[in-house]
């Protein structure tokens, strides 16, 4: 009897697949137990997160930061500080506004003298000037403050207490000529006046070390002395306010052993 031949057996070509799905599922396994294993610090990433984005966001800033010595170390920004030095313009911008201030307090403070025309008040680069007409403060060749003088002057001397700046008082006279016993020529004369208003100031509080008085007699005449008007105009004390800058100068000045009462020396007596 013959013998039957068996059916012939086609080769799976699917069984790569459980090889597949075998490998997927020990992948699977293995990234389960390595996340299992493994903790995000949430805030190592947040301050990593917030520094990439402030970088990014500011790449002109430099930015230091301490590196933790262990797990869970607060990192702190370390900012590095830009100072700017003053320039030499802005400082003398707020040296002339503090002097424009002081202009305006002196300016209420004599404001019915200013209104009548015995006061002007002048600011520049040297300072602020007060210039008081001679008349309103002294008897014609007398170096003794009027009465109704030393209020307003005092109230001056409360201002000028109040500031640190070195102050020039400084007298002027007209060209007729003085000869007493008391002033031998205007040059006496101018100086004793502008040191009586220096004397009133330190009895208000001026420091006697910010004060300076100073003579010129007839010397720098702001009007013509060949009138009754310009005469008078010439007769005045200038109380000179100077900035900062300028009191530096006098205070060298006076550490160099100036006196600070200055007394020119006396022309010959017509």
């Amino acid at each position: 009897m013959a013998r039957k031949k068996k059916p012939e057996e086609h080769e799976n070509m699917e069984r790569w697949l459980v090889s597949y799905a075998d490998f997927i599922t020990l992948m699977f396994a293995f990234f389960v137990v390595m996340y299992s294993l493994s903790s995000v610090n949430e805030g190592k990433y947040k301050v990593l997160a917030e520094s990439l984005v402030h970088a990014f966001s500011n790449p002109s800033e430099f930015i230091k930061r301490e590196s933790p010595s262990m797990l869970g170390t607060k990192v702190i920004p370390q900012r590095t500080a830009i100072i700017k030095k003053p320039s030499r313009e802005s400082r003398a911008r707020r040296e002339a506004r503090k002097m424009k201030n002081i202009a305006l307090d002196i300016s209420r403070v004599l404001e019915p003298l200013v209104k009548e025309g015995y006061v002007n008040i002048n600011q520049s680069e040297r300072g602020v000037s007060i210039e008081i007409n001679a008349s309103i403060l002294f008897s014609p060749g007398e170096a003794a403050l009027a009465s109704g003088s030393i209020k307003a002057l005092t109230a001056v001397g409360k201002v000028l207490a109040k500031l640190p700046n070195a102050i020039q008082v400084e007298g002027y006279t007209d060209n007729i000529p003085i000869h007493t016993l008391q002033f031998p020529s205007n040059w006496e004369l101018s100086t004793a006046r502008a040191s009586s208003v220096v004397r009133l100031f330190t009895e208000n509080g001026v420091m006697p070390s910010h004060l300076v008085a100073v003579g010129y007699a007839d010397n720098h005449a702001v009007a013509s002395n060949d009138t009754p008007e310009g005469r008078a105009r010439n007769r005045r004390v200038t109380v000179m306010i100077l900035s900062l800058e300028k009191s530096k100068t006098a205070s060298a000045s006076k550490k160099n052993g100036l006196p600070r009462t200055v007394v020119p020396p006396s022309p010959t007596i017509q």
